[in-house]
């Protein structure tokens, strides 16, 4: 398919439909209260690192953010395990005070509902590596949701994070692979790249299940399983994420 990718700094129009393009993002992941409070501020002050991808017909087909931050600082030296949460309140902690920032991180690449599987994912990752070599960075980070492990929550992470094919060593799971061929290296695991906390009211709105067990919840598209205190009226997922390292 033909695509024009665009920042949204470049075609502000397109902020509306981007936010209306259908996508699989599952409820009680959208209620990261990190992500929550922070996703809407990068297309709001960072438009720059905002990508947005067109059809020949104008009808947004994906879009990708990513934030840049410093990470050559006291206390930032190593990728975080707190992955996909943390470098987002690092990048507006250093927008806010000013702190020029050395590298640009991923947030996000999600591909309308309807067109995914046609590898515009790698479309968008490989244009993503373009934008922050075209605003002066030479590396990006990138806290993936690995996006086969919510077939298997009770897989450790670390050891699918490192699983490989035999026929050609690449990784197992399909979004790691796109990173690693586009030529990104793993690095290691976020072990707490997102957390969710919630009443089991919300739990059971969020995701349809009963959550009247104490102990571990499957829930269909979590990467591991929700732990629920029945007793005490909450549940939480912690959500890892394995860290992949672009060098541009």
């Amino acid at each position: 398919m033909e695509l024009e990718i665009t920042t949204l700094a470049e075609r502000p129009e397109l902020q509306g439909p981007m936010w209306q393009m259908l996508d699989t993002w599952d409820e009680f992941v959208i209620n990261d209260p990190v992500g929550w409070a922070y996703v809407g501020r990068i297309v709001g002050e960072l438009p720059e690192y905002v990508l947005v991808a067109t059809d020949p017909e104008g009808k947004v087909a994906a879009r990708a953010f990513s934030v840049p931050l410093a990470m050559d600082v006291d206390g930032r030296r190593e990728l975080p395990a707190g992955g996909w949460d943390q470098v987002m309140l690092w990048a507006f902690s250093d927008l806010r005070h000013g702190r020029k920032p050395d590298i640009v991180s991923a947030i996000e690449i999600t591909v309308a509902t309807d067109l995914q599987g046609q590898g515009i994912s790698g479309r968008m990752l490989a244009a993503m590596r373009d934008n922050a070599r075209r605003l002066g960075f030479d590396q990006v980070i990138a806290p993936v949701r690995p996006s086969a492990k919510k077939a298997e929550p009770q897989t450790l992470i670390d050891e699918y994070a490192h699983r490989t094919r035999e026929a050609d060593g690449l990784p197992h799971d399909p979004w790691l692979r796109v990173h690693v061929r586009a030529g990104g290296l793993i690095e290691k695991v976020a072990h707490t790249s997102m957390t969710v906390t919630g009443s089991l009211d919300q739990w059971r709105k969020w995701t349809g299940l009963p959550f009247d067990t104490t102990g571990q919840v499957e829930v269909p598209g979590a990467l591991v399983p929700v732990h629920c205190e029945v007793e005490r009226g909450y549940a939480v997922y912690v959500e890892p994420n394995v860290w992949v390292r672009h060098r541009l």
